[in-house]
């Protein structure tokens, strides 16, 4: 069985050799280099980093991570698959009801996030997905760099497709998964767990 020292190091986001992050500086000074290139402004206006544009709540976390999200062209039309990390009773009932996800099928996970007061460096977001306490998966996603959200309207980032496991194997037991959020300087802005099955069908 692992160990927590093993799920606590799963959950650490990995390291470049040789890197070394640089002083942080207000989002106006990012804003304000390189402003006559054209490209580049409309590149950071896309990620929030524009003059003036630190906003929302300035206590609190940096990072308010709204909710997780699962998206797949096969998924039936009205059907939605999102958890909201700060639901508690939510999550405690995957436990008893996994969500169920088709098996063999092309899908998307997606997080939508609040930034506030100032630029997150290198958000990432990291899970480990295990099955009868062996380990069978393990993603680490890079978000990027972002701006404060304007309005409080969270920014939205989509991960590359997947396509989920298939057959009578696949399908047996549930599937425990410890999500985390973090960025560059360790900073963990959502540690949760669900539980999801393999089906048939959605």
């Amino acid at each position: 069985m692992a160990s927590h020292d093993d799920d606590a190091s799963d959950l650490m986001p990995s390291q470049t050799e040789g890197y070394k992050l640089g002083e942080k500086k207000p989002v106006d000074h990012y804003a304000e280099l390189d402003k006559e290139d054209e490209s580049l402004a409309r590149w950071k206006a896309s990620l929030g980093i524009t003059a003036n544009a630190a906003s929302g709540s300035s206590s609190g976390p940096k990072v308010d991570v709204v909710s997780l999200f699962l998206t797949s062209p096969t998924l039936p039309e009205g059907k939605t698959i999102e958890l909201n990390p700060k639901d508690t009773a939510m999550l405690a009932g995957l436990k008893k009801n996994p969500i169920t996800i088709k098996e063999g099928v092309d899908y998307n996970v997606g997080m939508r996030f609040l930034v506030n007061g100032d630029v997150i460096s290198g958000l990432r977001y990291i899970h480990v997905v295990k099955r009868s306490g062996i380990k069978v998966d393990k993603m680490e996603q890079m978000l990027g760099s972002y701006g404060p959200s304007k309005d409080g309207q969270p920014h939205v980032s989509n991960f590359p497709t997947e396509e989920s496991p298939s057959g009578m194997i696949a399908r047996s037991g549930t599937y425990n998964v410890k999500s985390r959020v973090v960025d560059d300087d360790a900073n963990i802005y959502a540690d949760f767990e669900w539980c999801f099955k393999l089906g048939k069908e959605w």
